[in-house]
Formats: structure tokens, C-alpha cells, sequence
């Protein structure tokens, strides 16, 4: 039997988010026990929380790193419950945005210290490297636009976070800073790589070289934030976030996902397979709800942008 145009689009977004998923998850592949030793390992530090709330009406999910009596570091859990965060999103066909912060008025201060003494073998080192570079890419390739809203502190590792996100925020009194050189680090998260595709190379390596703190002023003038959010209040901050990040989610959740993943084609992958995946993702769209909405809405005089 004939399927419908409706169920050849179906059968087109299912194709493209089954080798998505497949791209996300290919930064590091790691086998069965690879992961379960991971597990094991980072499960012996316990600690604080990553908490989502999604809201399907409006496409807007918060992701708020709770352990503010560590300042929001990553204990070892939660760098496991990041993992499956991002695993969740990745999932959420009605997502169309993400804000990223920290509890308590403070983004992240990192990696916890205390877990980084404990574990100062090379080979632990190199897998909680591996580790969290193959989570952040993925929350860096969600279909989702993604913001961090950086009060507070974002230290370290909080740094690398933000520079996951699409967009940057930042609060009054709050500072971005790549600090890994006082502990004798650089970035492993890849912050590094995507800090020089944000700011560029020399001042990359100011900041990085320095460990500079950047404050919203400094972040606006060299393009490490996006934008300033007025509020000194944790509510306040974060119903400006959504605001700001409303401008670009005000469409229906196919197109905004859509628009998101032809960007990252284009960003990660050499130019022919980015035309390629740019003409898969155009097919998901083309003749969809979305597209004949708007066609027949300009047909009859409904208003088009």
C-alpha cells in the first residue's frame, strides 16, 4: 500500500534522526566495558544533581547543575547524569530550546577537586576526558538551541560548559574563566577547540595563557557572550533567558530542529557532506505541515515573514 505524504515524512525524519543519533554518539565509541568501569568508577563520587524540566508547550527545557556547596562542580554522578540528560534531549521531539545554569546563582566551577586527587592516574585522567568530550559534543549537537546563562562563576571545566552552548549569557557580577593552567591542566573537555572557533586563535590563547577572567563587559566586546541579562535575582535572570532565547524558537519545533542541525553539518563536517546532510534535513522539511502553513497562509493574504 501507498504510504501518504504524511508517512513518507515520517519515514524521512525517522531516517535522518537514526544517523544523527549514530553522529552524536561516535566521538568516542566506547564498548560495554569501557562504560561499565566508567560508571563504576565516577559512581564512587557521589554528589549534587543535574536537574531538567522540560516544558513541551513552549519547546524551552532547563538544565540546572545542582551541588552549590561545591559551587556546581561535577562530582562523578553527576557527570553520569549529564550523559543521560543530554540522552533524554536528544529524544524530545517537542524541544526547541535549552537554558543551561548553575544552583545558587553560580554556573560551575568545574571539575570537584576532590575527585580529580583521586583520581590522578593517567588513564583515569584520559577517560573522564573522553567522557565528558563525547557529552558535550552531543549537548553541543542537540537539535535544540542552547544558551548558558552564566551567573555567578563558570570556572574550569564551567568554562568548557558554556562554550557547548550555542549562546552565552551572562548576569552582572558573573565571569567566564579558563583557569586549567593554575592546577597544571588545559582544557580536555573541548573547550579549547570550540573557543577558537568562538573568539579565535590569539584571543584564545590570551585567555588561556592568562587564565583571564572575563567579565560581561570584556565577554560582549571579544564575542564570548551573546548577551547581558540585567537581573540580580536567580528568577529574574532566568525569565530573561527565556526571553532571549524566544526570538529564535518562535517557530514550529521541525523547522527549529531542522535549522539547528543544517548548522551543525555545516560547522562539523567537510563541505560535501555538509551539502549532503543540508539537502537530508531540507527533504524532513520540505511539503511538511509547517511548510504548507506558511505557503497557504501567503496564498491568502494571512501574513507571511
Amino acid at each position: 500500500m501507498a504510504l501518504s505524504s504524511a508517512g513518507r515524512h515520517i519515514l524521512r525524519i525517522a531516517r535522518l534522526q537514526s544517523c544523527s543519533a549514530a553522529a552524536v554518539r561516535s566521538v568516542h565509541g566506547f564498548n560495554d566495558v569501557e562504560i561499565k568501569e566508567m560508571k563504576e568508577k565516577f559512581s564512587a563520587f557521589p554528589g549534587g544533581s543535574i536537574d531538567l524540566v522540560k516544558e513541551d508547550k513552549s519547546g524551552i527545557a532547563v538544565m540546572t547543575l545542582n551541588n552549590p556547596g561545591r559551587v556546581n562542580a561535577f562530582s562523578g554522578t553527576m557527570m553520569l547524569e549529564l550523559e543521560e540528560r543530554v540522552a533524554e534531549l536528544e529524544g524530545w521531539t517537542k524541544g526547541k530550546g535549552l537554558i543551561v545554569k548553575g544552583a545558587g546563582q553560580n554556573f560551575c566551577s568545574g571539575n570537584d577537586l576532590n575527585k580529580i586527587k583521586a583520581m590522578i592516574d593517567p588513564q583515569d585522567g584520559m577517560k573522564v576526558c573522553m567522557f565528558m568530550q563525547n557529552a558535550l559534543t552531543r549537548l553541543n549537537r542537540l537539535p535544540l538551541i542552547s544558551v548558558a546563562l552564566v551567573e555567578g562563576k563558570a570556572l574550569g571545566g564551567g568554562a568548557e560548559l558554556t562554550v557547548a552552548c550555542d549562546f552565552r549569557l551572562m548576569a552582572p557580577g558573573s565571569v567566564i574563566q579558563f583557569m586549567h593552567k593554575f592546577i597544571g591542566l588545559v582544557p580536555g573537555w573541548g573547550g579549547a577547540a570550540r573557543l577558537v572557533h568562538i573568539v579565535g586563535r590569539q584571543t584564545a590563547l590570551k585567555l588561556l595563557a592568562s587564565a583571564k577572567a572575563v567579565d560581561p563587559d570584556y565577554g560582549m566586546h571579544i564575542g564570548l557572550a551573546d548577551g547581558l541579562v540585567n537581573s540580580t535575582d536567580a528568577a529574574g535572570a532566568l525569565a530573561e533567558a527565556g526571553q532571549w532565547l524566544a526570538r529564535y524558537t518562535k517557530v514550529p519545533a521541525p523547522v527549529n530542529r531542522a535549522v539547528k542541525q543544517v548548522v551543525v553539518s555545516g560547522s562539523d563536517l567537510p563541505l560535501e557532506d555538509a551539502l549532503k546532510a543540508e539537502k537530508d534535513v531540507f527533504g524532513t522539511v520540505w511539503g511538511a505541515p509547517a511548510n504548507l502553513a506558511a505557503l497557504y497562509a501567503k496564498m491568502y493574504g494571512q501574513g507571511h515573514r
